[in-house]
């Protein structure tokens, strides 16, 4: 079965075929991060109206890199939630109308589902059960997977998310967008003990998160220097070790409470360098196994979509006629395919 993803739920168009029978055949990308720069942040309608504009030679360049004409697609794999609903709307009417046209199945696909499958698409997967931390710029989670929609939550964000956290420091240290990667840069430059920063929520039992206090820490810090250019990269390393350390300490207890060895981290932040290499530390003392997505499928892909739409779809699930889409939609009310 031939599947076409398309990703459209923030600011980046994401196509790709996937072949259920050869793997991952073709995937492009077009980022807008050029189109937002100028404004500190991701404008929705001008994410939306970028979609519009390049899906369809996104489409027509992948099926040309997979040598595969658009008649031989046998579904689409739309993303429907969560995201910004312009977003998510002009590529599930995208997918639905391309589907029509071709005479071929169609699937809106959970976008954190699709995340938390990305290390799938490697050459040596993951096997069920794990502990997934979902990290990126509006989640923050620990889910238990036992398969394909059989998730439990076991903690989530409070407040900000780590990946919103990184990005919203970022900008108050004169960073600009997008944040997390140029704080993360930034931090490779500065000492991580000059200024020391709090874990939150790890001195208490539970696997919830919380970073809106250390982003509070990290402007409090800026401000006691006055705003000293000189100390950005030291304060940006402080905060990155606090953060690398609170998610190295709550996958341990995850871990540890649902008896398991095996830990998938998928999303934006799952790219940075020093929280792979936290998670392989901790993980190699427990003799367990660390996995992650290749860096271009950390963040926001076509082809994590065409995967998590191709499963499902060989399990026989389509969506209807009608198109829906679910801006916010809790990974938890995901069941597995029937």
């Amino acid at each position: 079965m031939l599947v076409l993803g398309i990703e459209t739920s923030c600011d980046e168009t994401g196509i790709a075929l996937y072949d259920s029978g050869r793997g991952l055949l073709a995937h492009v990308l077009h980022s807008q991060v050029d189109e937002h720069a100028v404004y500190g942040g991701v404008v929705p309608e001008i994410a939306s109206r970028d979609h519009v504009r390049k899906w369809v030679s996104l489409t027509r360049q992948c099926a040309r890199d997979a040598g595969k004409q658009l008649d031989q697609i046998d579904a689409v794999a739309y993303t429907v939630g969560p995201g910004l609903a312009g977003a998510l709307f002009t590529g599930a009417v995208a997918g639905r109308m391309l589907a029509w046209s071709l005479g071929a199945r169609a699937l809106g696909v959970h976008h954190m589902e699709a995340h938390l499958l990305a290390p799938m698409l490697e050459d040596d997967p993951p096997q069920y059960p794990f502990v997934c931390l979902l990290v990126s710029g509006g989640h923050t989670q620990l889910v238990r997977v036992d398969g394909i929609g059989r998730y439990k939550l076991l903690g989530d964000t409070l407040d900000d998310a780590a990946g919103e956290a990184f990005d919203k420091t970022a900008k108050m240290l004169g960073l600009g967008y997008p944040g997390g990667p140029k704080l993360a840069a930034i931090a490779e430059q500065g000492e991580d003990k000059k200024f020391v920063f709090a874990r939150p929520m790890t001195n208490r039992p539970g696997l919830d998160f919380s970073f809106s206090g250390l982003k509070t820490a990290a402007m409090t810090a800026f401000l006691s220097v006055d705003k000293d250019p000189h100390a950005v990269a030291d304060i940006a390393a402080a905060f990155q070790d606090a953060v690398v350390d609170t998610l190295t300490i709550k996958c341990q207890r995850a871990l540890r409470q649902e008896k398991l060895t095996r830990l998938v981290v998928a999303g934006g932040v799952a790219s940075n360098k020093n929280l792979r290499s936290a998670l392989a530390a901790m993980l190699e003392k427990m003799d367990g196994r660390l996995c992650c997505p290749r860096l271009e499928f950390c963040t926001d892909n076509g082809a994590m979509i065409a995967y998590a739409g191709a499963l499902r779809l060989q399990a026989g699930q389509t969506s209807g006629k009608q198109v829906d889409i679910r801006p916010r939609w809790p990974l938890a009310e995901m069941s597995p395919p029937q």
